[in-house]
């Protein structure tokens, strides 16, 4: 009976002064009950709301803390609350495109023929009768995808070697000598370079050696190659960095040359994150748009040739559906195919985003016991 007493004494000691547990709930609820009145007199918006609930919801938990728990508990709470609101802030955005554009994007990228069929041959004519008949709405973006998934493969191509090799120089051979000084601040000056000026010295790069407008898919992967290189150099670098030491010397201990041990030794180690590096690269410039304008041009028609004529990409379709509707007095269709396209596009750098956290999984170095 008296260690009852004493258990019950001690735990009431240690519960005074504290809120309960579900006083966070009740003035959560409270919080989102007043916001709905205020907000229903005053007009109800669904972001005002939110916003609305989330301050008197910090205000009720640091005003009751303060009140139960004392100032410190009250700074505590308060403290949280604005780094939780400053979270929220910041995700709003992404949130609010993520929902604009799955709302605005399902309907035309579930449109039958949208993935298999090109805006060959599709004018105002067909998007006039769309809109009257209410019919499925005709032209698609097979050619801007074809045309994207091509220029990022080249530019892949041209960037890949360059940016590593940049970086192996820098780590294995550069050692803080001057022209390693000298290409890591023009690396970080081109990391910070317009993704337009890129495009323009690639248009004018080709225009002095096969004509001026000269507009093809290879010179807009030379202008994407241009923004990927910095990204590739840098992320190597870092990977390159972070194997130990001993690796190296263990391998030169043994009579390994240099190269081989670079091969067998340091770039199997940090596979890992050079291959999640290189993702993120293709990622950060397959939606890039300012370059392909004045390298690719525009085109409604198949192109697999990127050494050839005009070519459609994702970023240029989604803009000329926009800018420049198909039929002028019914834009709605061009709108509906400029939502799907960009759909697709924000889709296409998911599915690389999650192949790069893949690929630094995949070939993450085995850990011992």
């Amino acid at each position: 009976m008296m260690s009852t007493l004493l258990t019950e004494r001690k735990s009431s000691n240690l519960t005074r002064g504290r809120l309960p547990g579900y006083a966070s709930y009740v003035t959560a609820g409270a919080a989102v009950v007043l916001a709905a009145a205020l907000m229903a007199l005053a007009g109800f918006n669904v972001l005002g709301w939110a916003v609305l609930s989330g301050l008197l919801y910090a205000v009720g938990t640091v005003t009751s803390a303060a009140v139960v728990e004392g100032r410190r508990k009250a700074v505590d709470r308060l403290a949280t609350a604005l780094v939780v609101g400053a979270f929220l802030v910041a995700l709003l955005p992404l949130v609010s495109v993520i929902i604009t554009v799955l709302i605005n994007g399902i309907p035309g990228l579930l449109a039958p023929g949208f993935l298999g069929t090109s805006m060959n041959g599709v004018s105002g004519i067909q998007d006039n009768q769309s809109v009257a008949n209410h019919t499925t709405v005709l032209g698609g973006a097979y050619h801007a995808l074809a045309g994207s998934v091509l220029i990022t493969l080249w530019a892949t191509l041209i960037s890949v070697p360059i940016g590593l090799l940049t970086a192996i120089y820098l780590v294995e051979y550069g050692a803080g000598n001057k022209l390693s000084k000298a290409i890591t601040f023009l690396v970080d000056v081109m990391t910070g370079i317009p993704s337009i000026v890129a495009g323009l010295f690639a248009a004018a790069l080709f225009s002095m050696l096969l004509g001026p407008g000269t507009k093809t898919g290879f010179v807009a992967a030379i202008a994407l190659s241009v923004l990927m290189i910095p990204v590739v150099v840098r992320s190597s670098e870092e990977m390159l960095k972070i194997v130990p030491n001993e690796l190296r010397e263990a391998a030169y201990a043994l009579g390994v040359r240099k190269w081989r041990t670079i091969m067998k030794v340091v770039i199997p180690t940090a596979i890992s994150g050079i291959a999640s590096g290189v993702t993120l690269a293709i990622a950060r410039v397959i939606g890039e748009t300012a370059p392909l304008l004045v390298t690719a041009g525009f085109a409604t028609t198949i192109n697999f040739n990127v050494f050839s004529g005009w070519m459609a990409s994702l970023p240029t379709f989604i803009y000329t559906q926009i800018m420049t509707p198909t039929s002028p007095s019914n834009p709605d269709p061009s709108t509906q195919r400029a939502w799907a396209a960009a759909l697709l596009l924000i889709l296409l750098v998911m599915l690389l985003n999650l192949a790069a956290r893949l690929v630094a999984r995949l070939f993450a170095p085995r850990k011992g016991r």
